[in-house]
């Protein structure tokens, strides 16, 4: 860069300041995701996993063992830690810088920054997983169908506690004693992932991770496509996906399978204006990998409203797979799944609520009651963002956003999966995915750093994830103060600001008027901020 070039760009800068600068968002982003391939690279530790022996030169790469120990490895966990914190901090301002230069009209490639965003995201895939032991369970699950048996009945702690097996061996606590809660595609995965990976939990845990970084890549590209014709909207759709270093640490650094899951729904979306039965097919197919994806059904449902023949093609389409998958092949996968509403997450807003209840009730009648809340807050806030989420057209729309299949159900779908992911006792950051996907095709507004916020402070809480290798220090640390203490702190925020966003834009609540006009509005699908009227001075 010549010297004028670089002054003019400092003036640039000065007049705008550095939070409007996109090219030094991008490279805030790109040190985040450095940090995790580094910590991963650097071999397994208290907050990267051992993943077992290499049979192959397949990945997951690190530096092997004995060569790391003459390199002084593993590092201290109080190095690790910190420098992965430090890291998604970084990744978290960086994504708001980016976002705070897209308002000002920074407009990049968008081949360049999906390339960049993939380079980043298959990076991270080619170390071992980092901070969550789950990839190794999907592991599991797909080892005892290869030995005949049913995760949904029988889990891997009842066979290595008889026996030796060089893939279950590798599992970590505390999820050992639980069968699978997985749909019959994601078990379908586990099985084929142990079938290329043979006796190496190595190698499955790569072909793992190649399943969810495939389709977390097609889902950029997908959305890129949708937002087609507005470079704002497509820029926001890369940032928002394969270029999100939230989602980046959380869905592929931790292996989870959430891609695989919402790969389905997004496609869907794609066919949201071209045909309602092909739609249901793909929402189906995604209800198939995990059941969280029935709000992206009822959001399809609430889209097609207007017209009752292709609702009735939507729930004809999704029922097809559904039956098949779960009828037919893993009738047991159904009843499974609802196994996850019996969990309580550290982090979330739940377990502060919980303790002063068990400290009164005693703790049966305080899980009750706390889960009677979480359902109860899910409507209640559900119908609060129905009244201040702007209305916007999608990308490509004909018409008034209102009469739009497509953009009532990429606004519907925030509504329904924020307010469920805010609300529920049981809450992860890798979960987050299926609200940034349609949240990108919207214009901006504060959930996008309500987002940011509550991934941000759930990534960084689940660092000391695993229930093995941290000193007892680490873990008061990570755990009492980081985790239970400033997470929850958070997400009880997030909380408060959804409540006042709603409170500040409709000051008559909780007239009834006011709140049978909400219904309404809800109701007809045309909820939007009521009119502010003027005030005359005195």
């Amino acid at each position: 860069m010549s010297t004028a070039r670089a002054a003019a760009r400092w003036r640039h800068l000065g007049e705008r300041g550095w939070t409007h600068d996109g090219r030094l968002g991008l490279r805030l982003i790109v040190t985040s995701c450095l940090t995790t391939i580094v910590v991963g690279l650097l071999g397994p530790s208290p907050v990267t996993l051992n993943v077992g022996p290499a049979s192959s030169p397949l990945p997951p790469w690190f530096i092997p063992t004995e060569v790391g120990e003459r390199l002084g490895l593993p590092l201290s966990e109080w190095v690790v830690v910190p420098a992965l914190w430090v890291g998604l901090l970084v990744g978290a301002v960086g994504l708001l810088v980016c976002w705070r230069a897209i308002e000002l009209g920074w407009r990049p490639s968008i081949h360049r920054l999906f390339g960049l965003g993939a380079a980043l995201t298959v990076g991270t895939a080619l170390v071992p997983p980092l901070t969550s032991a789950d990839v190794l369970m999907y592991a599991a699950y797909g080892r005892l169908q290869r030995q005949g048996l049913n995760p949904y009945q029988i889990t891997p702690a009842e066979i290595f506690r008889q026996s030796y097996d060089p893939v279950l061996v590798w599992t970590e606590r505390p999820w050992q004693d639980t069968p699978s809660v997985y749909g019959p595609i994601a078990s379908a995965t586990q099985w084929l992932a142990n079938l290329l990976g043979g006796d190496s939990m190595h190698a499955v845990v790569f072909w793992l991770q190649v399943m969810n970084t495939v389709p977390f890549l097609v889902i950029c590209a997908v959305m890129i496509k949708l937002a087609h014709g507005n470079a704002a909207v497509q820029t926001r759709s890369v940032l928002f996906t394969v270029l999100n270093p939230l989602l980046i640490w959380a869905v592929i650094a931790g292996a989870h399978n959430e891609a695989l899951t919402l790969v389905f729904a997004v496609i869907a979306l794609w066919f949201v204006r071209r045909s309602a039965f092909v739609t249901g097919i793909f929402i189906g197919l995604g209800g198939a990998v995990k059941v969280s994806l029935v709000f992206y059904g009822l959001a399809l449902i609430w889209g097609y409203r207007h017209d009752w023949r292709k609702v009735v093609a939507l729930c004809a389409g999704a029922l097809l797979p559904i039956a098949i998958l779960y009828g037919v092949f893993a009738p047991e996968a159904l009843l499974a799944a609802g196994r996850n509403t019996g969990y309580m997450s550290g982090g979330s807003w739940a377990p502060w609520l919980h303790q002063v209840l068990a400290w009164i009730l005693g703790p049966g009648p305080a899980f009750s009651i706390t889960a009677a809340v979480a359902w109860v807050g899910l409507v209640v806030i559900a119908w609060m963002l129905s009244r201040v989420l702007p209305w916007h057209p999608a990308p490509g729309a004909i018409g008034p956003a209102e009469r739009d299949p497509l953009t009532i159900a990429l606004r519907t779908a925030v509504i329904l999966c924020t307010a469920w992911l805010v609300t529920s006792p049981y809450t992860l950051a890798w979960y987050d995915l299926i609200v940034w996907v349609p949240l990108a095709l919207m214009v901006p507004n504060r959930l996008d750093w309500l987002l940011v916020l509550r991934g941000t402070a759930l990534s960084v809480a689940y660092v000391t994830g695993r229930t093995v290798g941290f000193s007892d220090e680490m873990l008061f640390l990570g755990a009492v103060v980081v985790r239970d203490t400033l997470c929850t702190a958070v997400q009880w925020f997030v909380l408060a600001a959804i409540i006042h966003w709603f409170w500040t834009r409709n000051r008559q609540w909780p007239s009834r008027a006011f709140v049978a006009g909400g219904v309404a509005d809800l109701l007809r699908g045309t909820a939007r901020p009521p009119r502010v009227r003027a005030v005359r001075r005195p």
